[in-house]
């Protein structure tokens, strides 16, 4: 039977309790990422579903508190084990789920929160019902004049188990263990929490609740058996390479970041790119160079078929800011580039870019996949950065994504890069789009236009690309007069769905 001297257990259970949820919150969006990717609406739905567990799971807790105390222990600690079992249980089934949760909802949005809240919305719920319960058991273990200790006590175990379980999530077991692994730890400390409550709740332990314990344990370790959605998984991707290769002799290969592809090359042609986008951005950079040997800057490395290409064609000196150190690993190990002529710079572009005073002839940005763009790699204040590290005559090539019934991402960005460059130039593939279509664009920006309006390059097919008809992007930049800057760049908006 709880008393006073059970404050410091209760605590402890409260403490883990309120870390391994956190946890389970930072996860989530990593799981979430291989089937919907990184974005704000991921993080925003996962928040969202995990509050809204935690809300439901602290009124439950506020009703079983009502019982006797050690009746409410015993309770609680099947409901703990309950936490256990949905979390152990969360990467089978969302890989089970994903697939036709996605296919049946064709609102991205609806299907992010629906995704969340199928696969995490239990676990949270589980995870809030101790609170109540074991601050009511804390009060009334207490004399009356130290009953406000005991309250505090309890709510500054959960703030603290709640920023204690945010960092281990997010610097430690994630990067170490894998998103399966950390809910393999999730589980045990639930399963050790529980035993904790019935321990308090009878001088005795029976045997039931420690098999139950062990059995979900066991089930936990046993979902690690099941093949993950990631080759690697990094600090910020889930990382897959995957062989599209016609011929075995001639290997082709792609490189997926979360659900995205982003990049393909071939061992046999390192000058062919394999993606529309990546030929415009080739293409351009010589079109626009000053000479041969131009020096270049890249906003990301990816599968580094760019910087392969211009190696092998005796460009100058080439840097990459590529954040995740791991995506570099698999382009050396998967796609054939070699880092020795390269500077790689494993930190943020933004960062890169301004702590080095260099300059280059060409910098590219491939910063748009889907609904996740960096916001602070298109406002006004970066490209001034940009700007303020081209030599003179220098260009800026970036992709955008839009859609063609749209092109209100397409026209902020270019209306943005015309307040800072003198020439902003729109280049696509020179065919008609279908109605609403998603649509590849690469934006050139300099003092000077490009010295042709149309090139034809492998993509990997010959494929002709052109720059739009000035009048054309003046009517794109008109449908909004919107800048994007470091204080307001609604990317996530005008991208997403209904603009």
């Amino acid at each position: 039977m709880p008393n006073s001297r059970s404050l410091g257990a209760l605590v402890a259970i409260q403490l883990a309790v309120s870390a391994a949820s956190l946890v389970v919150e930072i996860v989530a969006g990593r799981m979430l990422a291989p089937y919907v990717g990184m974005s704000l609406y991921t993080w925003t739905a996962v928040i969202a579903v995990v509050l809204a567990g935690f809300s439901a799971g602290h009124w439950w807790g506020g009703r079983i508190a009502g019982r006797a105390p050690a009746a409410a222990l015993r309770r609680t600690g099947w409901i703990i084990l309950a936490a256990a079992t949905t979390t152990a249980l969360a990467g089978v089934l969302l890989a089970g789920i994903a697939g036709p949760v996605l296919a049946s909802i064709g609102h991205p949005v609806l299907a992010i929160v629906t995704l969340a809240g199928l696969v995490f919305f239990l676990p949270s719920f589980f995870a809030g019902v101790p609170a109540p319960v074991l601050a009511q058991i804390a009060v009334a273990a207490e004399p009356a004049e130290q009953s406000g200790r005991a309250l505090g006590a309890l709510f500054a175990a959960g703030a603290a188990g709640a920023i204690a379980g945010v960092l281990m999530a997010g610097f430690v077991f994630i990067s170490w263990l894998g998103s399966s692994g950390t809910l393999v730890v999730v589980t045990l400390v639930y399963g050790a929490t529980a035993l904790g409550c019935f321990a308090l709740s009878r001088p005795g332990l029976n045997a039931a609740p420690v098999l139950a314990a062990l059995a979900i344990s066991g089930a936990a370790l046993a979902s690690l058996m099941v093949p993950g959605q990631c080759d690697r998984e990094s600090r910020y991707f889930c990382i897959r390479t995957l062989d599209v290769s016609a011929d075995a002799d001639q290997p082709v290969r792609m490189m997926v970041l979360d659900h995205l592809v982003h990049g393909m090359s071939a061992r046999d042609l390192p000058g062919v790119m394999f993606t529309d986008h990546a030929a415009m951005l080739d293409a351009l950079a010589r079109l626009r160079a000053p000479r041969s040997d131009f020096t270049s800057f890249f906003l990301g490395g990816g599968t580094y078929s760019i910087p392969r290409a211009f190696a092998m064609r005796g460009a100058g000196p080439v840097t990459v800011a590529e954040i995740d150190p791991a995506v570099t690993e698999t382009a050396v190990r998967d796609f054939w580039f070699d880092p020795a002529p390269a500077r790689v710079l494993h930190e943020d572009a933004r960062r890169a870019l301004l702590t080095r005073p260099d300059r280059y002839d060409v910098v590219i940005g491939d910063a748009f996949t889907d609904i996740a763009v960096p916001a602070h790699l298109i406002t006004r204040e970066f490209f001034e950065l940009v700007q303020a590290r081209l030599e003179p005559g220098g260009s800026y090539l970036m992709n955008v994504i839009d859609f063609e019934d749209r092109l209100e991402a397409l026209g902020a960005v270019t209306r943005t890069l015309s307040e800072v460059f003198e020439v902003v130039e729109v280049w696509t593939i020179a065919a008609p789009p279908e109605p609403g279509a998603r649509m590849v664009f690469v934006i050139a920006a300099g003092d000077a236009p490009t010295p042709a309006d149309s090139f034809a390059v492998p993509s990997p097919d010959r494929t002709v690309f052109g720059a739009l008809d000035g009048r054309f992007v003046d009517e794109v930049m008109a449908r909004g007069t919107l800048i994007l800057t470091d204080d307001y760049a609604p990317i996530d908006r005008l991208l997403g769905p209904g603009g």
